[in-house]
């Protein structure tokens, strides 16, 4: 029978607490009882000079019935490691859902139990109303539809597996104590988990269900991933175990098996990563790390008979499995670093093996995820890991490098001669096809734009601190985190001689602007090399992340910011940001107008700078044919008018940034730095909502007329950069007469912005 909703909310965790106390009291009386057995009757029978048949059957009789007290006691302690552990889960988790079930009262929101171990979270129809829900509510509901049901599942499989494991220590058999013994909860998952991964790809679905299960709850407690990864065997064996699976999910199109394949490669990803962390007090011997490297040039035969050109490559399993969880640099770096090294000498060395295209199933490798490749090229698999890694990304991007030789192991006679940076930032670097498509496809066509984005990845979060896909986002940058962003904006930008950045990076190149939009803008106030004296450092302060300012050099910067702004999607995002920040940093200096107006400025300026990249490429886009170039200047003038609206929708996780929301166009999950108030130390949702009435298009609520004027992206970036300023000049008390001329300042500002594209624009022809 399933565990629903309305067991866990009302289930009294009392009753088993005081279970787990008497079987805490039965574990010390069975100690003492054991202990005794062992040095009285016991110890006496072995010293006793007995002799004949009597003899012999007392002392077995006696030997075994110690025994049977010392294993008694070891089952008791076993059922209640395992009790224990899972009231403490329980606990926690009927907090949780208690704390859902209260949230969803406060929105009306109705959650039906559907009996199974599953709900549903709807708005209940209330006559007369429409039922329209605005994106909040909606969010909210399926936001706690998708926690609830995660909740129920969790307590589920708690509930199987204590079940399961006080089912082995009992072993069935009332005259016979002493069968399975578990140290924790944990342990016991760990063996059932085992137990169906020796199956491999004999699992039925439901087992594979099952496995997925135990994993998905536990794959992050380093004591359970710690004891999966050892009880599998060794590196080896676990390469093999992921690789058969991840085969017998990709072949063919049975989509439940995919489906599995997909879990199981994030699961045990995530368990990986947790299982190599030194610092978790459970992990595994800095020798897997090794071991890994070793094996990572040599094919490993998934089946017997399968060896030579058709077994793949240890890195080809190991990079599906790096693709999930954040991992420590000491074991993911070296094998970063190897495989950049192998690739050097022989871009294709790990592409050589694919098989040969079959029709439709270009799925079939060891990425069941299918994101970025088959599987086939471990230099985007590694790169996708560093991804998810931010400490080990900023180390491999700016750490000194170690050679490896072709085993794995360290030659520390020799030196790298090159930077990970610019070895795979160079315009020529061959990235390997990891496609087993047909050449010539349109498939085919993107096999190389794979490794690019991976790339793209490793260096947001190496420039971020968070995961690049982190939801929410969070920014966590320090000196060397901007070091690696310096790299970027001296490597992408319109005066590179490394030249443009593939197209597939441009999206991350987009968000680690908008992530360094403070010290962007910082940047550009330096006219004449006066910056610092005209007291930019007061100005600009310190960001919501608590990173302090530092500037790149002015030309690079707007460089920079021309290259990224000039695609569409950049200049979304870089748009939404600086409107953000500007709006920030006003709200933040309403105490000081001096320095509230040299803000409002150099933020025109920057919003000049932005527009006039965009327009400069649409320019060049449609350079002979006007119409067209007019449709798109109409259409992002369209875009920036719901910018002005709502854009600030949350506040990240740990007050570190805002984030951009569904009004921008653009993902909600780019983080954007803001500029406190003096005295706060985090954002609020108050402070948020401060921030957004910079925003707000109150110049045009009743002034249609006005509307209709506005045409393309000229105008409308001008609204833009003067509305913030004119709505902070009306919350500071500024005259009529006062606002007129620093509308005239401001259009100057916001012109030089442009000015200095056109500038570049004009030099680049």
């Amino acid at each position: 029978m399933a565990l629903t909703y309305a067991d866990l909310i009302e289930v009294d965790l009392g009753r088993l607490g005081s279970a787990v106390a008497d079987w805490d009291s039965t574990v010390k009386g069975l100690k003492t009882a054991a202990e005794h057995a062992r040095t009285g009757m016991l110890a006496k029978s072995d010293a006793a000079r007995w002799a004949g048949v009597n003899a012999t059957v007392t002392r077995g009789f006696v030997t075994e019935t110690a025994k049977e007290i010392a294993d008694l006691h070891t089952e008791a302690g076993s059922i209640h490691h395992v009790l224990d552990d899972a009231h403490t889960e329980l606990v926690s988790l009927q907090k949780q859902i208690r704390t859902a079930q209260a949230e969803a009262r406060k929105w009306g929101i109705s959650v039906q139990d559907h009996g199974d171990g599953t709900v549903h979270c709807v708005y209940p129809h209330v006559r007369g109303d429409t039922d329209a829900r605005t994106a909040e509510e909606n969010t909210a509901r399926d936001e706690l539809n998708g926690r609830i049901n995660r909740i129920l599942a969790h307590a589920a499989e708690i509930d199987a597996s204590v079940t399961r494991a006080l089912n082995k220590s009992h072993g069935n058999d009332a005259h016979n104590a002493g069968h399975s013994s578990y140290e924790s909860l944990d342990d016991a998952q760990a063996e059932r988990a085992v137990e169906l991964a020796k199956l491999g790809p004999e699992m039925t679905d439901k087992q594979y269900l099952e496995l997925n299960s135990i994993m998905k709850f536990n794959a992050r407690d380093a004591d359970f991933s710690t004891d999966f990864y050892k009880s599998l065997g060794g590196p080896k064996d676990a390469l093999e175990f992921y690789g058969r699976m991840s085969l017998n999910g990709t072949m063919g199109d049975n989509k439940d098996r995919l489906a599995l394949a997909q879990q199981l490669q994030k699961n045990m990803g995530l368990a990986l990563a947790s299982a190599t962390d030194p610092d978790n007090k459970s992990h595994l011997p800095a020798s897997w790390s090794s071991e890994f490297r070793k094996l990572g040039a040599q094919p490993i035969p998934l089946y017997r008979g399968a060896g030579g050109s058709s077994a793949p490559y240890g890195y080809q399993l190991l990079g599906g499995m790096l693709r999930y969880g954040n991992y420590d640099a000491r074991f993911i770096n070296p094998i970063a670093e190897h495989i950049v090294q192998l690739h050097r000498k022989d871009p294709l060395r790990f592409t050589g093996n694919r098989p040969a295209p079959s029709g439709s199933d270009l799925d079939w490798g060891f990425n069941p995820s299918g994101k970025n490749g088959a599987g086939y090229d471990p230099l985007t698999s590694v790169l996708e890991g560093l991804g998810h890694s931010p400490e080990a990304a900023k180390k491999f991007f700016t750490d000194a490098p170690t050679v490896y030789r072709e085993d794995g192991t360290v030659d520390k006679n020799a030196t790298l001669g090159y930077s990970y940076f610019d070895e795979l930032n160079k315009a020529d670097f061959e990235w390997a096809p990891d496609s087993i498509a047909h050449a010539g496809s349109d498939e085919a066509k993107h096999a190389r734009e794979m490794g690019p984005d991976a790339l793209g990845h490793a260096l947001e979060a190496a420039t971020t601190g968070a995961a690049w896909d982190a939801d929410p986002p969070v920014l966590r940058r320090d000196e060397k985190t901007w070091e690696v962003m310096e790299k970027v904006i001296l490597r992408y930008n319109v005066a590179s001689e490394g030249g443009p950045p593939p197209e597939i990076m441009k999206d991350s190149l987009a968000r680690m602007g908008a992530a360094y939009i403070d010290d962007l803008n910082y940047s550009l106030m330096n006219w004449g090399d006066t910056g610092d004296e005209l007291g930019r450092g007061r100005i600009f302060g310190d960001s919501s992340d608590g990173w302090e300012r530092k500037a790149f050099e002015t030309a690079d910067a707007r460089n920079f910011m021309m290259l990224v702004a000039g695609d569409e999607e950049g200049y979304k995002t870089m748009s939404a940001a600086q409107q953000i920040y500007t709006a920030s940093g006003l709200a933040s200096h309403e105490d000081n107008r001096d320095d509230g107006l040299a803000f409002a400025h150099n933020s025109a300026k920057a919003n000049g700078i932005l527009d006039e990249s965009r327009a400069h490429q649409i320019r060049e886009d449609f350079k002979n044919d006007e119409t067209a170039k007019s449709l798109e200047m109409g259409k992002q003038g369209e875009w920036r008018k719901t910018l002005m609206t709502g854009v600030v929708t949350a506040v990240a996780a740990g007050g570190t940034a805002l984030v951009l929301g569904p009004a921008a166009g653009i993902v909600a999950t780019t983080a954007v730095p803001v500029l406190l108030g003096t005295g706060a130390s985090v954002v609020s949702t108050a402070y948020g909502n401060h921030t957004a009435q910079y925003l707000e298009d109150s110049a045009y609520k009743n002034d249609a007329e006005a509307l209709r004027t506005v045409q393309g992206l000229e105008a409308v970036g001008e609204h833009g950069a003067w509305l913030p300023v004119y709505n902070y000049a009306n919350q500071i008390g500024m005259t009529q007469v006062e606002i007129l001329d620093l509308n005239r300042q401001i259009e100057g500002s916001y012109g030089d912005g442009k000015d200095a594209i056109s500038n570049a624009e004009q030099v680049s022809q």
